[in-house]
């Protein structure tokens, strides 16, 4: 099937009738030619130097072909263009945001001027791709990670399983917090509540990658492996989201193969020091007792914004940031934990955290 014919304006009769107009109906025969700019409608064109006009009208006819040929062309490469240049704002767009909310955050006693306790000091672009070399640094050495340094204080608050119906209150109350977190988004729940994702991507939080279906990895063979990390990051990228770098498996599930098809890829596999359980629904007050139980510099906490009720994890939230800044703690995005205090090399590779 040709895709896109560039000669369709000259084959006799190609132009096919208005949509509901069925053709041989009365309205069809009936209708008057339609002019533009004294060129006949395309539904009523003969080819070129056939009936009056001769000559002149074959003229017009083919300067309306190259003018139309032009404008397809045009169209298609705006078409082509359009996600480029949303995908590279986006790369910097979310670090511009971070940086704005962080800058917006109530000063703390000590009188610092941001929730990470130093003021930004990169311009968007800057912060993105030094971010973004972070991650390439840790990823020559290991390739997973469950937590960053212990030479800083800063946490990583993360959300799993979503986007979902609760997405976008949870993301609405971390705003109301002045706090970024990292959310791994499953790609098939963006077909139902990519408001979710969007909202996170105007807040300057980073979106990564969960898998396309949430499937236990370690059943699946090599290619359909790849395939799940790889149909998350395209799904997520029509959005406008910038290509995630970091990734989780569904269960803390697995092998030898999900980490060299990750690698192909360029993704660092983020598990978690830290898991509050939430998605037994077991209370706020649990809830907030487990994140804080677990919360000590470079730790990586683990919460959902789906796959269920998430009302309780929301409500949570100011407890979990309160605590954590009375210790001196400050919330930040896994990005930016690999920035600024990254695990050091040599440490163990993390177990399967499924026990398959």
């Amino acid at each position: 099937m040709t895709r896109w014919n560039w000669n369709w304006d000259e084959r006799p009769g190609a132009d096919s009738p208005a949509p509901d107009t069925p053709q041989g109906s009365a309205t069809a025969q009936s209708a008057p030619t339609a002019t533009v700019g004294g060129l006949e409608d395309a539904g009523s064109r003969q080819p070129p130097d056939a009936g009056q006009g001769g000559p002149q009208r074959g003229f017009a006819h083919r300067q309306l072909i190259r003018r139309r040929r032009a404008g397809g062309l045009l169209a298609l490469l705006a078409i082509l263009v359009a996600p480029i240049v949303v995908v590279a704002y986006g790369a910097s767009g979310g670090a511009h945001r971070r940086l704005s909310k962080t800058a917006s955050a109530s000063s703390g006693s000590d009188g610092r001027t941001d929730g990470t306790g130093r003021a930004p000091a990169q311009s968007p672009a800057a912060l993105a791709r030094a971010e973004e070399g972070a991650i390439n640094h840790v990823l020559s050495y290991t390739p997973a990670v469950v937590a960053g340094g212990r030479k800083g204080n800063e946490v990583a608050l993360t959300f799993d399983d979503g986007p979902g119906p609760y997405t976008q209150a949870l993301v609405a109350k971390l705003d109301s917090l002045h706090v970024h977190a990292t959310f791994f988004a499953i790609g098939e729940m963006e077909r139902y509540f990519s408001a979710g994702t969007q909202a996170e991507l105007r807040s300057g939080d980073a979106v990564e990658d969960h898998t396309e279906t949430h499937p236990m990895l370690t059943s699946l063979s090599r290619r359909e492996q790849r395939e799940q990390l790889f149909e998350q990051i395209v799904r997520v990228e029509v959005l406008g989201v910038p290509r995630p770098r970091l990734w989780r498996p569904p269960y803390g599930a697995f092998n030898a193969t999900t980490l060299a098809q990750a690698r192909t890829l360029h993704l660092l596999m983020v598990l978690w020091s830290a898991d509050t359980a939430d998605y037994t629904v077991p209370g706020v007050h649990a809830i907030v007792e487990r994140a804080l139980a677990g919360a000590h510099p470079g730790a990586i906490i683990l919460m959902h914004d789906g796959g269920g009720n998430r009302s309780d994890t929301i409500a949570a939230l100011p407890a979990i940031v309160a605590g954590l800044r009375k210790r001196g703690l400050h919330p930040v995005t896994v990005p930016q934990l690999m920035l600024d205090d990254p695990p050091p090399p040599g440490e163990p590779l993390p177990s399967n955290l499924s026990g398959d």
